[in-house]
């Protein structure tokens, strides 16, 4: 096997846990469970590392910083009769999440050892996950990636549903409910911009950039029928250059209407007031490592639907909603603190503080700041790149705080804020390295959350200076649920609830999943440019491409009250 091929390379990065899961299946003997966690384990190391080979020089797919276009975009075909390609590629916005992924499943897999129940059934779903979420980050074609993103939601639904608390059948049912819905409102959006585009209206250049085959291109030149397509790059640039999206339907654009049912179905995933419900049931009752994956990988899927579909392809319509984005950013951002301040329950709290922390993100993604008199798209870039590293900060910090909370319920199996206390004095090691992971969630200057949620805020302040009062202000409302938690769990009076002589200090292997947590959180604080300069080119091209075309939203948003008059003067002439 050629590893110097993209393609090969890609592939294999995207279905290694899969083939993984199907030898695990086919061949591992079901009465020895420790063999198969370490071959899952070590599984999720190997996808590690092949993600983290593309920083650090593997031969021929060597990711390039500081470039801003698609690297190692490949296309076969795979449905041909509709279109429908193998395409795969990964750039600065995709590159960060993908570490991201393969990261948070290797320790999530080393936190999976308490597991006992259907051990194989686990790992073979754990993996099957694994690879739906690398392939949602490097999937190029719409249809591939609608597919990919399906595979997600089948094993997480047993993942809850069998391994979970007591509600774990209520809360895999409402997960699977709220994220079909989601997935349906996609798919509506994917069919109305699949039979809405014709490829032909674009130069040969950008095919050949697209990495469309030359018989593609070729059958495409002699088409006389308009030659719909998924490919996720080329309906970004229809959406952009031509008013193919522009059609009519109830009064506003195709392009209004997909953007919007795009905008539901990710934010969902995000997820953001009012269609955040089903989050804290689903965490509460997921077992340890599965939260870990929820709150680290799979809520960032929608922020990157958001980035990477809706505004590129959407660009008209995501100008004129911007202001919900926004609103459903502060919202959440406001609502998730509240809530989390009114818990008893240790992981419903950061559960709903998830919520809070990722209206960040919407926020970032929404303020279209490049509005006259001046069009400036400095303010933007500053949102859209705190967004994307809010997402990675939130990925490790969440990821631990999560972590964290399963430890201590694994050993006298209650969450309890009230019945807590006195922790640091019986687990000193633990209780550090919580405190240092809780104080990266509550965005403590020096550690990882900081730096995103400044840049949001900053940004806002150009497109709404209410708006950053409000998001400005959530700081104080977050620094209050986590400092009293840390209060009630670590400091207080002592321990006052069941099983106290469980409290024992943390083993090797839960130091070994909680200490990278903690290292990347103060590396990514303190230097943040090592997660900067891979994913600036990519995101800030986005709002070049995008900020330019405010003038002419505008100058047709003026034009439009003008024909309405028009047409108003001429149908009173001919009443008269």
């Amino acid at each position: 096997m050629n590893l110097d091929n993209p393609a090969i390379f890609l592939s294999l990065l995207v279905f290694l846990p899969a083939l993984a899961a199907a030898a695990i299946a086919c061949f591992a003997p079901n009465d020895n469970p420790e063999v198969i966690k370490k071959a899952t384990f070590w599984t999720t190391v190997v996808t590690f590392l092949l993600s983290i080979g593309m920083l650090f020089g593997w031969p021929g797919i060597q990711f390039q910083a500081g470039v801003d276009s698609m690297q190692h975009l490949f296309s076969v075909d795979w449905i041909p009769s509709f279109n429908i390609y193998f395409a795969l590629g990964i750039d600065g916005i995709s590159l960060p999440l993908v570490l991201l992924t393969t990261f948070i499943s290797m320790l999530a897999m080393g936190a999976s050892w308490p597991i006992e129940k259907h051990v194989k059934a686990y790992c073979v779903l754990f993996l099957l996950l694994e690879t739906g979420m690398i392939g949602v980050f490097l999937a190029l074609d719409f249809f591939l990636f609608y597919v990919l993103w399906e595979v997600m939601l089948l094993p997480m639904y047993f993942l809850i549903g069998v391994w979970g608390g007591p509600r774990r059948e209520y809360a895999a049912i409402k997960f699977f409910l709220f994220t079909l819905f989601g997935s349906v409102l996609m798919l509506i959006a994917i069919l109305m911009l699949y039979f809405s585009s014709d490829v032909r209206d674009l130069p040969t250049a950008k095919l050949q950039e697209f990495r469309f085959s030359p018989a593609q291109i070729e059958a495409i030149d002699e088409a006389t029928t308009p030659q719909h397509t998924f490919s996720i790059m080329a309906l970004q640039e229809l959406g952009q250059t031509t008013d193919q999206f522009k059609g009519k339907l109830a009064g506003m654009t195709y392009e209004w209407w997909a953007f919007l049912l795009l905008l539901i179905g990710f934010l969902i995933k995000v997820p953001s007031v009012p269609v955040h419900t089903w989050l804290p049931d689903a965490h509460v009752e997921a077992p340890t490592p599965i939260s870990m994956i929820l709150a680290g990988v799979l809520l960032k899927m929608g922020g990157y639907g958001i980035i990477r579909i809706a505004y590129p392809i959407c660009p008209e319509a995501a100008y004129d909603l911007a202001w919900l984005v926004c609103s459903l950013g502060v919202v959440s951002m406001v609502y998730g603190a509240f809530a989390a301040l009114a818990q008893t329950d240790f992981k419903r709290l950061v559960a709903y503080s998830s919520v809070s922390h990722m209206g960040y993100v919407v926020l970032g993604l929404g303020v279209w700041s490049a509005m006259s008199p001046d069009y400036n798209a400095d303010y933007w870039r500053w949102g859209m790149n705190g967004a994307m590293f809010q997402m990675i900060a939130h990925g490790v910090s969440s990821a631990g705080m999560f972590f964290m909370v399963g430890v201590l319920y694994d050993r006298v199996h209650h969450r309890d804020l009230n019945k807590f206390g006195g922790i640091f004095g019986r687990m000193p090691v633990y209780s550090g390295l919580a405190v240092g992971i809780f104080f990266a969630g509550l965005g403590l200057p020096g550690l990882c959350g900081f730096v995103g949620e400044v840049m949001v805020v900053l940004s806002t302040w150009k497109y709404c200076i209410v708006l950053a009062v409000i998001a400005a202000s959530v700081v104080i409302l977050t620094a209050g649920y986590i400092l009293w938690t840390l209060q009630r769990v670590y400091l207080g009076a002592d321990y006052n609830g069941p099983h106290p002589e469980a409290l024992t200090p943390l083993t090797s292997r839960e130091f070994r999943i909680a200490a990278p947590l903690l290292a990347l959180a103060i590396l990514f604080g303190v230097y943040p440019r090592v997660v900067l300069d891979y994913m600036e080119p990519s995101v800030s091209r986005t709002v070049e491409q995008l900020a330019p075309m405010t003038r002419k939203f505008e100058a047709k948003k003026a034009e439009e009250p003008a024909e309405t008059e028009i047409a108003a003067t001429t149908h009173s002439d001919m009443a008269s």
